[in-house]
């Protein structure tokens, strides 16, 4: 019987990219999304169209899910948006937003499904960014919630140790998953992968490449791209240089 993969954000670049990758590795595959052309046209997996905002179809959703699979081996939250504005130029309806659709849809799809990951002793994989772990201008309201999405998920790891399943982060730097499309919806959002003033940008393969590797290795935090993994260094050891290096590369007008 093969492995069941539940991927929140599955038919985003980065989602795309880790379906095609756990389809390569035998999994059954569930792509969560919204309803979308970009879902229907998923090849290989299940889908699901929903709105993880949105907490009884969350619930619908979720329920038809592990009715159909009880054990989840592996689930990875890769839903995200980001709200490119200095904090002046942002609202709080914004702030609230980018929240609602990268922390507490991550905590409410955890809480729907977390038996069956339990069943199957497996694995929560969070998708964080060197936003989550580190300071990142014009992104207030993103860092904020995936700082948060760390610590839930951190604080999560040890409950869930006692019936043998595995919580991890993985935090990649810039992904190239829409480069220079990078409109706002109505609400003033857009998808993080989208923005272009980004540093080192990898490919959503390369992401998924690595964001799997970690997860097969069982890290509990695995920095993904090279800015990521100097950012995690120096944010350590020399956070006044990280912060200088940052504002000089990505403080642009």
């Amino acid at each position: 019987m093969s492995r069941v993969a539940l991927i929140a954000g599955g038919a985003g670049g980065l989602g795309r990219a880790l379906t095609a990758e756990l389809l390569n590795e035998g999994f059954h595959v569930v792509a969560l999304d919204l309803p979308s052309a970009a879902l229907a046209g998923l090849e290989g997996c299940e889908t699901v169209g929903c709105d993880m905002t949105d907490a009884a179809a969350l619930r619908e959703a979720c329920e038809g899910i592990t009715k159909a699979h009880p054990a989840i081996d592996l689930v990875i939250y890769a839903q995200g948006v980001t709200s490119l504005a200095a904090f002046e130029d942002d609202n709080e309806r914004q702030h609230r937003r980018v929240f609602e659709v990268n922390y507490f849809a991550s905590v409410a799809l955890a809480r729907n499904v977390f038996l069956a990951v339990r069943a199957a002793q497996g694995t929560h994989l969070a998708i964080s960014s060197v936003a989550g772990f580190a300071p990142l201008v014009r992104r207030t309201a993103y860092a904020a919630s995936k700082h948060a999405l760390e610590g839930f998920f951190k604080s999560l790891r040890g409950e869930e140790a006692a019936h043998g399943v595995h919580v991890l982060i993985a935090a990649p730097s810039f992904v190239a998953t829409n480069i220079g499309a990078a409109e706002a919806s109505e609400n003033g959002l857009t998808r993080p992968g989208s923005a272009s003033d980004g540093i080192d940008y990898m490919s959503p393969k390369e992401a998924a490449v690595a964001i799997i590797s970690g997860y097969k290795k069982r890290r509990k935090m695995t920095p993904i791209g090279r800015v990521a993994r100097l950012s995690a260094w120096a944010i350590r050891i020399w956070p006044d240089f990280y912060e200088r290096q940052m504002l000089k590369r990505i403080n642009k007008p």
